[in-house]
């Protein structure tokens, strides 16, 4: 199935596995690669250290093009680009947007430019200043999230620019990827559905946890770090929205300092990033380090399997969600959907 997102990465099929934290290492990628999709290796829970053996170790895995996640933000992304450069990794995704001299320096290096939006003004900018395509998340989409749906971010998006467009945010098989195509998309991204393979690393009793939810156990918070958060309702996240601000700060002081021992950033160094991702909210100052300090959060669940302390990112189609394909099984069923729904529409067509 060939379309302009395919021709940019040299991938077999449209469809990309978005780079969720602590989810998407060198396992998940090398499968998702090696099914034909462009895998994305999540950077921001690593060392500088760890990604460049990460990166490693998906090429021993593929021969499959991937690409690495990164924080434009963050205090060492210089040295991640490098690293990236040095191991000519193929696709540079970004969760927020590169300025425009770092994506002169990908793209002058030949590496494929792809940041993600939650709207149509940023997706018009990070066109203008030279990237290659776009993710569009839509308000369904798991992790930090905007309002607006997919059905009708996407079409605006893809009447805004020139670059392809993948569509993200409530896709999870074929049916979704011709919606998308059909909306003028390149092709569909998928963290959720994932997520919820067998070649995913997140622990049993955390993928028996979103496969039992509903669409309605899939709620949006603001409780964790101040920003909109799509995210699996737990003890957790009621524990967090029922907290006094004392209460609140004791919790965020606790996980920020493991989170510093684990990456080995300084205060200060946290402080500046939670601030950040404030994306000029008024945020207290717990949910300036809980912005901060998130990834361990996400670790307690997708590491450590406490689905009682940890926080589950979701898409809201964790609540359609019932089996744990490979994702060579996922790929291929997703695509072969997508071929009947085509020439059901066809036939359709005929019929007319």
């Amino acid at each position: 199935m060939e379309t302009a997102l395919t021709r940019l990465v040299g991938v077999r099929h449209p469809i990309v596995q978005t780079g969720m934290g602590w989810v998407a290492g060198p396992r998940l990628v090398s499968a998702a690669a090696n099914a034909g999709a462009l895998g994305i290796l999540a950077s921001a829970t690593m060392t500088v250290d760890q990604l460049r053996a990460a990166i490693r170790e998906v090429r021993s895995r593929t021969r499959a093009p991937f690409g690495v996640n990164l924080r434009a933000d963050a205090a060492d992304a210089a040295d991640r680009v490098q690293i990236m450069l040095d191991e000519h990794v193929r696709v540079a995704s970004f969760a927020l947007a590169p300025s425009p001299e770092l994506i002169t320096r990908l793209k002058e290096a030949g590496v494929v430019v792809v940041p993600s939006v939650g709207a149509r003004r940023h997706a018009e900018k990070v066109a203008a200043w030279g990237a290659d395509a776009v993710i569009v998340q839509g308000g369904e989409g798991g992790g930090h999230t905007g309002e607006v749906a997919s059905t009708v971010l996407l079409p605006q998006v893809v009447d805004a620019v020139r670059i392809p467009v993948v569509a993200a945010g409530g896709f999870f098989d074929g049916r979704g990827l011709v919606a998308a195509l059909a909306y003028g998309a390149a092709g569909v991204a998928m963290g959720t559905r994932f997520l919820l393979t067998s070649d995913s690393t997140v622990p049993d009793a955390v993928k028996a946890r979103y496969l039992a939810a509903t669409v309605r156990d899939v709620t949006v918070t603001r409780a964790v770090d101040g920003l909109p958060h799509r995210m699996l309702r737990t003890d957790l996240v009621d524990a967090l929205e029922r907290s006094g601000r004392i209460r609140a700060l004791a919790h965020a002081v606790r996980r920020a300092s493991g989170f510093r021992r684990l990456s080995g950033l300084t205060w200060r160094q946290l402080v500046r990033d939670g601030l950040a991702l404030r994306h000029g909210k008024e945020l207290s100052w717990s949910q300036v380090l809980l912005a901060a300090n998130t990834p361990m959060l996400l670790k307690s669940a997708m590491v450590e399997g406490r689905t009682d302390l940890g926080v589950m990112a979701s898409g809201q189609v964790a609540g359609v969600i019932d089996d744990l394909p490979s994702c060579a099984e996922l790929v291929e069923r997703i695509v072969k959907e997508a071929e009947e729904v085509v020439a059901g529409l066809e036939r359709l067509r005929g019929v007319r």
